[in-house]
């Protein structure tokens, strides 16, 4: 089945369940129109159906090799590249000043969304260039910005962002990639970085790196790192690609999926470097890319779920198998029960990530157009939630798609397969979701729950809101909130870290449920309490929801248990 760009979806979603509007009444975004809103989505959507996503299957059978230190992109990739450079989707959501189209950060969100199921491993090209273009925006010299933000813009340059080494994973801190200062104000950048995804390639005529590293006055540990950024080729008087930096790509990674991504293992060996930002403040420059790309990496996962269910749609409707219970069916394997079930199932849960990372990514709009603290602290929340559940439903949607397809699932020439593959990193990088739910238990309850405690305000208000058309769904979803909430308590209550760690994953996934529910009962809300919004309302809300009971329960055990359970134990 052909991928179909969900674009009324989107509108739907950013009319009805998120409030997109409120972006209109800023000054900062008064542009951004509902008719604006159709054309971006609209236009995108096309390109997604009829260019990128003919070549996905071309990137994972040909994967982007190195040869003769040139790294050679899938076939068809430089094509539909093309197409997003020339439609300026690399700058969508980035400053006019430089070259972009100064949308809002959600309207971004929603075209990665498409591009990602269109061709996850081709769209990680444009979404690094987005994460660097925010990093040097914030934080780049005005001499810097005037000269990289409007290739990178115009998606002539593409950007990356190295940070992890071989001995230094999530432990950024342990690096040890040397910057030592040169007399002309630049800086020689030396170590080795693993897992650069689009470190080089063919597609464009610069790649622009943003790197960590230390400077010999730096103290140990992130507080010591700075950020730099060293170009592929260094830019000639005129702007234009000149002699080449000292750094090169030593090595792919032969990978599970994303094959048509390069992630390569960049050698630095006194490249000439820029200072972005303050001394030693690196962490601080690199968290503002990285930020917004959790959120861009909970969109793939989002992007993947909505393909894979797509392709076991079609599949489940065409495929004949046994006699099934529809009276006047047609005996396809949709008809049974337990794949009704599953489909179900992935289609409610594309829903309800979606909303999340879609609310995720308006409050981070509002954040930009309002400076309120309000909506800054609604975003640092959401993100781990957003980042987290998204993934977690593409690997789950992903392989419900894999069992719906039974044997020909397992048969790489289906492509089931592939959605499954190209979902699995996303739950690892842009932070673990292990260190996303830890981030919530601790970082984001440091306002005491305040953040918590009026979101679920709204998850009861719309309940109450709802009881008088939908009184059964609209009390499970008051229900859940309440018993969140005190769960919320008992955390907060915990002096030990570790016992908010060890039922942090739970508790994240408890918060996504409930968050899912209210987006869902928001959805049928908006449709009166009627057709198919209300089913898969109906859906979500009594077979999904219910899993908060049992992943609260978690929680509240706290750390003792995990580590009565001893070292031998483990290894008995």
């Amino acid at each position: 089945m052909p991928y179909r760009a969900p674009v009324e979806e989107f509108r739907f979603i950013f009319d009805e369940v998120v409030g997109f509007q409120q972006l209109c009444e800023t000054e900062v975004f008064a542009e951004a129109t509902d008719d604006v809103a159709a054309a971006i989505l609209g236009e995108a959507g096309k390109m997604c159906e009829e260019v990128i996503a003919p070549v996905n299957r071309n990137g994972d059978l040909h994967p982007a090799r190195l040869e003769n230190g040139v790294v050679r992109s899938s076939p068809g990739f430089a094509e539909a590249y093309a197409s997003i450079r020339e439609g300026g989707w690399v700058g969508i959501s980035s400053q006019e000043a430089y070259g972009g189209m100064g949308l809002p950060f959600s309207m971004a969100t929603a075209v990665n969304d498409m591009m990602s199921a269109s061709c996850m491993a081709l769209q990680l090209n444009p979404l690094l260039s987005q994460g660097q273009i925010e990093a040097l925006e914030h934080h780049a010299s005005d001499a810097l910005k005037a000269l990289y933000l409007p290739k990178l813009n115009a998606g002539e340059w593409s950007g990356t962002m190295n940070l992890t080494e071989p001995h230094a994973g999530s432990d950024v801190g342990a690096l040890r990639s040397k910057a030592e200062p040169l007399d002309d104000g630049t800086y020689a950048i030396s170590g080795q970085k693993i897992f650069i995804t689009w470190g080089d390639s063919d597609l464009h005529s610069n790649t622009i790196h943003l790197v960590l590293a230390r400077l010999p006055d730096g103290i140990a540990g992130t507080k010591g790192i700075s950020l730099f950024l060293v170009p592929k080729l260094l830019p000639d008087e005129n702007g234009n690609p000149g002699v080449a930096n000292t750094l090169k790509v030593v090595s792919l990674e032969h990978k599970m999926g994303i094959h048509g991504s390069p992630t390569a293992v960049m050698e630095f060996d006194g490249a000439k470097g820029w200072l972005v930002g303050e001394k030693h403040g690196g962490m601080k420059a690199m968290f503002t890319m990285m930020n917004n790309a959790r959120v861009g990496v909970a969109a793939q996962g989002v992007a993947i779920a909505d393909a894979a269910y797509q392709h076991a749609l079609g599949y489940s409707m065409d495929r004949k198998q046994g006699k099934t219970p529809v009276q006047g069916g047609t005996g396809a394997i949709a008809e049974h029960a337990d794949v009704r079930r599953m489909l179900a199932t992935m289609k409610a849960e594309v829903f309800a990530a979606r909303a999340i990372t879609l609310a995720c990514s308006v409050a981070i709009d509002m954040q930009t157009a309002t400076k309120s603290k309000d909506w800054t602290t609604r975003a640092a929340f959401l993100t781990p939630i957003a980042k987290a559940y998204g993934t977690d439903i593409g690997n789950e949607v992903a392989a419900l798609g894999v069992q719906i397809h039974g044997g020909m699932g397992f048969i790489e020439e289906t492509g089931a397969a592939q959605y499954s593959r190209d979902a699995r990193i996303t739950p690892i990088y842009e932070g673990t979701n292990g260190i996303q739910a830890m981030d919530l238990v601790a970082r984001k309850m440091m306002d005491g729950g305040e953040a918590a405690f009026r979101l679920l305000e709204e998850v009861e208000a719309q309940a109450e809101a709802a009881r008088t058309i939908v009184p059964e769904l609209a009390e499970a979803v008051w229900s859940a909130a309440e018993s969140l909430r005190e769960t919320t308590e008992w955390l907060l209550a915990q002096e030990d870290l570790n016992d908010r760690f060890a039922g942090c994953v739970p508790y994240l996934r408890a918060f996504a449920r409930v968050l899912g529910a209210h987006f869902h009962l928001k959805a049928a809300m908006a449709v009166n309490g009627e057709g198919s919004r209300l089913r898969l309302a109906e859906f979500y809300i009594k077979r999904l929801l219910p899993e908060h009971s049992a992943l609260l329960a978690h929680v509240q055990e706290g750390a003792a248990g995990l580590y009565a359970i001893s070292d031998e134990d483990l290894a008995a």
